[in-house]
């Protein structure tokens, strides 16, 4: 009889501290993510980043809990891009992508799949692979939810955020400065941005 999976084996997410909101666990959280979620479907958006306000909004926790929503309130596919490109996140969950593969995938929970990128880029290859991410993952996921954390440091979160079917901006309530927020949502596209979603 082969023993029991490790808890890390089990759920994938454990290795990095992270639960899914279930009905019985975190009730406040799968709430605010459901509504989240709702809001989102309702945009009719497939492909949506999300853009930290600072280098203290973790964004990948975030997308795991309304990806899971997402599943839940539409049935479909939903997918978490851990597109970071200076330290993603969740690479430790995902194998390294074979051949010329951009982004590996790992199913984490039903149907929420986890991608990461295979190798962080230099400038200029980044918003290339994540468009062509976009492109290939179209027809395999009713949403694609990205964490385009780190863009800013090589100057391309403008054209990353346009690649967007929306775009939303994450701070921390009661922290995060408005100004911030204005000054980094004029340099969103205006007919695909969605708001500021606070966390915290």
């Amino acid at each position: 009889m082969a023993d029991a999976p490790a808890p890390a084996e089990a759920d994938p997410l454990a290795v990095l501290g992270l639960t899914l909101a279930s009905d019985q666990h975190d009730t406040e959280v799968r709430t605010a993510c459901i509504r989240v979620a709702r809001r989102l479907h309702e945009a009719g958006a497939k492909a949506i980043g999300f853009i930290p306000s600072d280098d203290r909004v973790a964004i990948p926790p975030l997308l795991v809990q309304i990806g899971n929503a997402l599943c839940d309130l539409t049935g479909g596919t939903v997918a978490v891009v851990d597109a970071n490109v200076r330290y993603p996140g969740l690479a430790s969950l995902v194998q390294p992508a074979a051949g010329d593969e951009v982004f590996s995938t790992r199913w984490i929970a039903g149907s929420l799949a986890l991608l990461t990128p295979a190798k962080v880029e230099r400038a200029g290859e980044v918003v290339p692979a994540l468009a062509r991410l976009l492109l290939d993952g179209a027809d395999l996921f009713a949403h694609i939810l990205c964490d385009l954390t780190g863009f800013e440091l090589i100057g391309e979160h403008a054209s990353a955020a346009a690649c967007m079917d929306a775009v939303v901006l994450v701070g921390r309530a009661h922290r995060t400065d408005e100004e911030q927020l204005i000054a980094l949502a004029a340099l969103m596209p205006p007919d695909r941005f969605l708001g500021v979603l606070l966390v915290g």
